[in-house]
């Protein structure tokens, strides 16, 4: 299991390659129009596995993660196992998360140990280590960019949709990719690895 947050937005301009198009020399260039909300952004947490997405938590911007917060979560997310696998949960869950200080405070390591996670070592500042990072933030963040949507509920939808979309190997073959980072992560002493 791993979690991981990113930011996501109202409107994200197009990358260059998505800009791209063939006009003849003489034909007038397209207006682009500016995003009036291109500010507002919020942070969703992912939970997932090789299943799939299990708990995605959307942030409330009045809401800031503190190991309370953050405790509550990873009680939803055991929750939702046992129902998944209606109580064929074993006994650990290996857990994979950054080291954000809510994460590590003390009342969140009681509640992990509570709830039978054990947590795997995350090195700091290794995005290279984090599945999410190198294999699920990129693929959504491309499906979103150059959209430009008028309320958090339309980034949910096209993210829910994009999500729903991804077949059952594409998040089993992420977790994959962790071992063959991490390996290559201690043959460098745990220097950067992309």
């Amino acid at each position: 299991m791993t979690m991981d947050k990113t930011w996501l937005y109202h409107c994200d301009s197009e990358t260059k390659q998505q800009s791209v198009e063939w006009r003849h020399s003489s034909s007038l260039c397209p207006k682009i129009s500016k995003c009036k909300n291109l500010l507002e952004k919020f942070l969703p947490q992912f939970f997932w596995d090789q299943d799939g997405i299990h708990l995605i938590d959307y942030l409330p911007k009045v809401q800031a993660i503190n190991a309370e917060y953050y405790s509550s979560l990873l009680v939803q997310l055991k929750d939702i196992l046992k129902e998944k696998y209606r109580g064929k949960v074993t006994n650990v869950i290996l857990f994979l998360h950054d080291n954000a200080r809510a994460h590590w405070a003390l009342a969140t390591q009681k509640k992990l140990a509570y709830l039978c996670f054990q947590c795997l070592d995350h090195p700091p500042y290794f995005p290279d280590l984090s599945p999410s990072d190198y294999h699920l933030f990129p693929g959504l963040k491309n499906q979103l960019k150059g959209c430009h949507f008028l309320s958090n509920m339309e980034v949910i939808g096209a993210t829910e949709t994009w999500l729903d979309g991804q077949p059952s190997e594409f998040f089993l073959s992420g977790l994959q990719k962790l071992e063959q980072q991490a390996k290559k992560c201690n043959e460098l002493r745990r220097e950067y690895v992309q």
